[in-house]
């Protein structure tokens, strides 16, 4: 089976890549020549989910599946949220957006967190959703090399290390997008 993933992000598809058994096969955008931005102009992470599946299926006419993910902070009211990306501007620059999440919460002693990924898969004319959370808090400081985004300063609920600091595949078994696309691939391997 093969299935367009679309996203351009190619930690995502790295990620999403170590998840999805050898019988299923991602297409990226690049191969399906995408090199449009593709819109997020919901106001909910499984809005911006469901919009960028239905934009391939209906510019390209091809089964695909994307993802949203917003980091949800307590104490901000679940802020950034959908904005995740565009936190600190709309340059989507993971540095600047740390940062400001960092500065926002130095008065703040609730530092309680989850990240919530929904994946969205447009197949055979229906659109179905899974969601995965990881709960957790945001560090006080930078840790870590590894991953992406905010994954330098969030600390899941039972761990001492930062997304950042853990393996690909442990990030992936505990991590949001890791659950969400389990349900998908639970899924697929049911049609």
């Amino acid at each position: 089976m093969k299935i367009v993933f679309a996203t351009n992000n190619l930690n995502k598809i790295k990620e999403v890549q170590s998840l999805v058994p050898s019988h299923i096969t991602l297409v990226s955008l690049e191969a399906i020549g995408c090199q449009e931005e593709i819109p997020e102009t919901q106001d909910t992470i499984e809005g911006n989910a469901i919009q960028k599946a239905t934009y391939i299926k209906e510019h390209y006419g091809l089964d695909c599946f994307a993802d949203d993910t917003g980091l949800e902070v307590t104490a901000l009211n679940g802020a950034p949220g959908v904005y995740s990306a565009r936190y600190a501007g709309p340059e989507r620059c993971s540095e600047s957006n740390m940062n400001l999440l960092l500065t926002e919460l130095k008065q703040k002693n609730d530092r309680t967190a989850r990240f919530k990924t929904v994946v969205a898969l447009y197949h055979q004319g229906e659109i179905s959703t899974f969601e995965g959370v990881c709960n957790g808090e945001i560090t006080v400081v930078r840790n870590g090399t590894g991953g992406f985004g905010y994954d330098p300063i969030f600390k899941a609920v039972g761990y001492s290390q930062t997304f950042a600091e853990l393996s690909l595949a442990k990030k992936n078994q505990i991590g949001h997008r890791g659950k969400a696309i389990t349900k998908l691939v639970t899924y697929l391997n049911l049609l």
